[in-house]
Order: C-alpha cells, then sequence, then structure tokens
C-alpha cells in the first residue's frame, strides 16, 4: 500500500485523539481513585497540574531539539509513552503505592502528549495544503470528537460492566497509540523548518508580538482546561446527579461544543477575519463563565459549560494560526514554546480551581473555584485587544509607505 499525505493527515488526527485519551481518560476516573484509593481533592488538583507540568518539560525540550530528533522518531517516541502511560494507569497504581503509581503512569502519558503537541501542529502545517488556518482549527477539532468519544464509550462501558472493571478500559484505549505508531512509521512526513530561515528561540522572546501571543496561549489553555477537568465532578457534586448524568452533560457537552465550533471554523475559516472571530470569542467566554457559575439552576450551569466550549474552541488553533501568519520565521520552536505555554495555562487553570475550591470548602466551594478561572478570558481579551491594534497600525504603516513610494 502507498501512504500518501492524506495518510498523514488522518495520522495527525488520530493523534490529538490519543492526546484527548491521556488528559480526559482519567478526569473521569477522579471520583473512583477518590474511593478506591483514598485520595483527597488536593492530591487529584496536584495529579492534573503534575501532567501539564510534565508536558511543559517536554514542551522544553522540543523548543531546542524537535529538529534534531527528527518529527517521525519524535512522533513514535510520543505513542510508546502514550501506551505505556494509558495502560499503566491500570497496572502502575497496584504495583507501587496508589498515588506514586498514578505519578508514574501520569507522567508517560505527559510525555507522550507533550511530544504531540510540540510535533503534531508542524507536522500538519507543512503539508503542502491550503486554508492552513482552516486545516488546524480541523486537526484540533480532533482533540474534542476524541474527548466526547472517551465520554460516550467510557460511560456505555461503566454502565454495561461496572466502574470497578476501569483498568480493562484503560487497556482498550491504549491500543490506540499502538496501531497509530505503525501508521506513523510508513506516512510521508515533511518538516517545517526546512528551507526556512528560522529564528532562534531568544530571538522570539524578544518580539513584542510573540510575547503577546505566549499569554494569549496561556489563557487559551487555561480556559479550556479549567472547565475540562472539573466539569464531571463539578457535576457529580455541586449539581448533585449521577456519574453518569455528569459524564454526560459535563465533560461531553463541553467537549461537543468545542469540537462544533472548531470543525465549523475549519470550513469557513479562509473567509473569516481570524482576530475578530478571536475577540468575539474571549468576550463569550467571560459570559459562560459567569452564567456557568452564578445561575441558581442546575440546568443553566451546564448550559455554562457548553457556552465556554463554544467559544474556548477557536482559541488555541487559532493563537497557533496567528503566529504563523505574524511570525513565518518562528520555525519548530515557535510551535514548542507556544505549546509550553499553552501547558503552562493547562495547569494553572485546573491548578487554581482546585486550590481555591480546597481553601474555600463548603457546597459552593466548585462554583467559588471555576468562577475564579474568569481572570484567564479577561487577560485574553485585552491581549487580543492589543495584538489588533498592533497589526492594524502595521497594516497602516505598509499602505502609507505603499502609497509615497508609488
Amino acid at each position: 500500500m502507498k501512504f500518501t499525505y492524506k495518510h498523514t493527515l488522518i495520522a495527525s488526527y488520530i493523534c490529538f485523539i490519543i492526546q484527548s485519551i491521556v488528559n480526559n481518560f482519567s478526569p473521569l476516573l477522579f471520583v473512583t481513585y477518590s474511593r478506591e484509593f483514598n485520595i483527597s481533592l488536593e492530591q487529584i488538583a496536584l495529579l492534573v497540574s503534575y501532567n501539564f507540568i510534565v508536558q511543559m518539560v517536554v514542551d522544553m525540550i522540543g523548543a531546542r531539539y524537535a529538529d534534531r530528533i527528527g518529527y517521525r522518531r519524535g512522533i513514535i517516541i510520543a505513542h510508546v509513552s502514550s501506551f505505556v502511560g494509558i495502560a499503566g494507569l491500570g497496572v502502575f497504581p497496584y504495583l507501587l503505592p496508589p498515588y506514586a503509581g498514578l505519578l508514574v503512569a501520569t507522567t508517560f502519558c505527559a510525555l507522550g502528549s507533550g511530544f504531540i503537541e510540540v510535533l503534531a501542529s508542524p507536522i500538519v502545517e507543512a503539508l503542502p495544503t491550503d486554508e492552513k488556518s482552516s486545516a488546524m482549527s480541523l486537526l484540533h477539532s480532533f482533540y474534542c470528537w476524541g474527548h466526547i468519544l472517551i465520554v460516550l464509550v467510557s460511560t456505555a462501558f461503566f454502565a454495561l460492566f461496572g466502574t470497578e472493571n476501569w483498568r480493562v478500559l484503560a487497556f482498550i484505549w491504549s491500543a490506540i497509540p499502538v496501531l497509530n505508531c505503525i501508521m506513523f512509521i510508513f506516512v510521508p512526513i515533511c518538516s517545517y523548518s526546512e528551507g526556512r530561515e528560522t529564528e532562534s528561540v531568544g530571538g522570539l522572546f524578544k518580539l513584542a508580538d510573540f510575547r503577546i501571543l505566549l499569554l494569549l496561549m496561556i489563557c487559551g489553555g487555561a480556559s479550556e482546561q479549567a472547565i475540562a477537568q472539573w466539569s464531571s465532578l463539578f457535576a457529580e457534586t455541586g449539581l448533585n446527579v449521577s456519574k453518569t448524568v455528569g459524564d454526560l452533560l459535563g465533560p461531553c457537552l463541553f467537549g461537543l461544543m468545542m469540537a462544533l465550533s472548531r470543525a465549523f471554523y475549519g470550513a469557513v475559516g479562509a473567509k473569516l477575519n481570524l482576530s475578530r472571530v478571536m475577540t468575539i470569542c474571549t468576550a463569550g467566554l467571560i459570559g459562560g463563565y459567569l452564567v456557568t457559575t452564578l445561575s441558581p439552576l442546575p440546568v443553566l450551569n451546564l448550559i455554562g459549560c457548553g457556552i465556554v466550549g463554544i467559544f474556548v474552541g477557536i482559541m488555541w488553533p487559532g493563537t497557533l494560526s496567528l503566529a504563523t501568519r505574524a511570525l513565518p520565521q518562528g520555525g519548530t520552536s515557535m510551535f514548542a514554546v507556544l505549546a509550553l505555554a499553552g501547558d503552562i495555562g493547562c495547569a494553572g487553570g485546573p491548578g487554581l480551581i482546585g486550590f481555591i475550591s480546597g481553601k474555600i470548602g463548603g457546597d459552593y466551594a466548585l462554583n467559588i473555584g471555576i468562577l475564579s478561572a474568569i481572570i484567564f478570558p479577561i487577560l485574553a481579551l485585552i491581549s487580543l485587544i492589543v495584538i489588533r491594534r498592533r497589526i492594524s497600525r502595521r497594516s497602516k504603516t505598509a499602505e502609507t509607505i505603499t502609497t509615497a513610494q508609488t
């Protein structure tokens, strides 16, 4: 069989399904971990933050060595690590002290997810295709479709076979990175940095636009994972519903809305002004957080989670697309550093919620914790206003120079 760039794109889509398994399967088991291993809310929050901290370390390594390691070798390492981590969730807690075992499994999961984040986006960006921003949004939509798949299949599995058999499901999910790893051995891969004059990491940090994009990426990651990581527990405990209903109406609704927004932009994004769309989305995010946490009716709280999913969907892939337009000299290191910034947000958002909720206590602790994360979309909105003004100012200057030369 002859593999083409279409197969490369498909394999890249599956990469984000694997990343979704890494980041979203374990949160479905937070209540199970607490009951089976006697783990506190603060320890669970630390587990979430640790996952993204390890991913940050991988992002830093990727920023420096991704081109030396090579895209193919790096993406294979990502899949092997993901397999060990996902399968290890059902093994390591029983071979080691339970919490230490979860940390070991999380380490391997984070290694795999980190390398996927660093490499999958530039692999797709380097493919000989048009409409890059739409392709990037569609690529990242598979993270959301993966999230929905995980929630639906896991919920059905738990309903049929019982939550006590969650280890079997972990082994089933671990087969996906094995199969996709085999595919990546054979598909053609281009290098994003090859043939370009690329900026060093130090040079990127000297650019004001890049620093603004970093802040935007941090806020996007924090805004997304603040809801994604806590929505199941929020629905179960804060809204007093069962685990099945909590998983379906919390993370599943959130993931569906985020997937639809990314797929929509992937279909029509070429006709839209990206920075304007992202500005509207950040304003919508602020409203979504307010509805999620302050509404007196549980159904409106859940609708708020969906609203956040709609508006946060464009933030991560949109920031990457803005970066490739504003800084074409960025190279692979730019994707790695932006991924690092995103993971800082992914760690900080859920971590902030867990810390504040744990300190406050009481029936509405999680509501207040999630409300505290509204600072991230507010900062994102400010960042977008600033960078839009900078882009507009540069465009006017360029027009003036062109007119003068004419």
